[in-house]
C-alpha cells in the first residue's frame, strides 16, 4: 500500500467518523461497534494473509 492509499483510507475512516459523530447516541454506539468489526475483521485477514491490511 502507498502513503498516497493510507492517506486516502484514513481519509475515508475520518468521514465515516465525521458522519457517525452527527448521529443520535444510539446509532452512533451502533455504527462505531460496525467500524470496530470491520477493522478488527481486517486485522486478522491481514494477519492470516502476512500482509498490511490495504482497506479499512
Amino acid at each position: 500500500m502507498s502513503e498516497h492509499d493510507t492517506e486516502d483510507v484514513a481519509d475515508g475512516l475520518l468521514d465515516r467518523v465525521e458522519l457517525i459523530e452527527s448521529q443520535p447516541l444510539a446509532e452512533r454506539a451502533a455504527r462505531y461497534q460496525q467500524v470496530h468489526d470491520e477493522l478488527i475483521a481486517e486485522l486478522e485477514r491481514s494477519d492470516r494473509e502476512g500482509g498490511h491490511a490495504e482497506r479499512v
